[in-house]
């Protein structure tokens, strides 16, 4: 099988295409984003990686990526993980809609022209939901109402996956991702990152800040291992899974508290490591923070197969496992 994964340089993209690597289903791994995305370390079948530096604004590399490989076919599933983050949307409305929606959009229909019904998974957010959500167990019946242009332009594209599946063009999945922790490497820009801040930098010794003052305050979350589960799981999903005009999947998470985190913090890197923690209030964020749903009814995606995490101690150790064995 021939997959590509835009967004290939990101995180998620890099342990997705290592997960795939060493799954001898997958023929070749096709890796594209704005720069050059390495063959990720340690893969079973590197050979099996191409990687390309791509800029899916430009239709002329929209069209010379998705074209049928001589002697390789078409593809038969597209990952699409690129995109501007969320705090990045918010800031540059232009960018934000050029990149999250008309990219995504010029990918999908070259792709009706080279690979017509090929499977689609598109990395959707929870932030297409906003005020007022339900206190209790959000589900797919619940109507997106998104407060920031990053959901908004999450939306749009599913509604695209939506219609162009339900007209026999494409086999679309949209995912919306929980917040993935923990995530290594640097901050991202998005609003989110912090989550993974909390842990990361001070197991490395480096401060950093909680911006609200509220430990109860919680957030839906799940593992990047269990995440790299749930997608292998989504490509593996007959087109009847879902109805054609209804393709999005809330994907498991589970809720952590601030003071979960700390604890978390506290249990893996002593009392050294949380004090390197500052909770202060930032009035300009605090808002969107308290607008994310916090609480999911994850029932279609567990029975799709797919799993979610029990415990937040257990995504650090993850973590730590998974830096020590890249020798950092």
């Amino acid at each position: 099988m021939r997959v590509l994964i835009t967004g290939g340089a990101g995180f998620i993209g890099q342990i997705t295409a290592k997960a795939l690597l060493d799954d001898e289903r997958y023929t070749e791994v096709l890796l594209a984003d704005i720069i050059e995305p390495p063959v990720p370390a340690g893969t079973k079948y590197p050979e099996r990686a191409r990687c390309i530096k791509v800029d899916l604004s430009k239709s002329e590399d929209v069209a010379s990526l998705v074209s049928p490989s001589e002697g390789k076919g078409n593809l038969d599933s597209v990952i699409l993980l690129h995109g501007i983050m969320s705090s990045g949307a918010e800031a540059d409305l232009k960018l934000g809609y050029r990149i999250n929606v008309d990219a995504t959009r010029a990918v999908l229909d070259e792709l009706i022209a080279t690979s017509p019904g090929v499977r689609v998974l598109y990395a959707s957010s929870e932030a297409v939901y906003g005020r007022p959500v339900p206190k209790h167990g959000v589900t797919e019946d619940d109507i997106p109402a998104p407060e920031m242009s990053y959901g908004c332009q999450k939306i749009i594209c599913e509604t695209i996956i939506n219609d162009y599946t339900r007209r026999g063009l494409l086999n679309g999945f949209s995912l919306r991702f929980p917040t993935i922790s923990v995530r290594p490497g640097a901050p991202s820009a998005a609003i989110s990152s912090f989550l993974s801040g909390v842990i990361r930098e001070p197991l490395a010794g480096k401060p950093c800040a909680i911006p609200l003052r509220d430990r109860a305050w919680r957030h839906w979350m799940s593992s990047p291992k269990t995440l790299v589960h749930n997608l292998k799981v989504a490509l593996q999903l007959p087109r009847e899974a879902l109805p054609l005009h209804r393709r999005s999947v809330n994907m498991p998470g589970f809720a952590v508290t601030i003071q979960q985190m700390l604890d978390a913090l506290e249990a893996e890197g002593g009392p050294q490591a949380l004090a390197l923690v500052e909770e202060r209030d930032t009035p300009e964020i605090k808002s969107t923070l308290y607008s994310w749903a916090d609480d999911f009814d994850n029932s279609l995606a567990l029975s799709l197969g797919m799993k979610q995490d029990v415990s937040f101690v257990d995504s650090v150790r993850d973590y730590k496992e998974t830096m020590a064995a890249a020798g950092k």
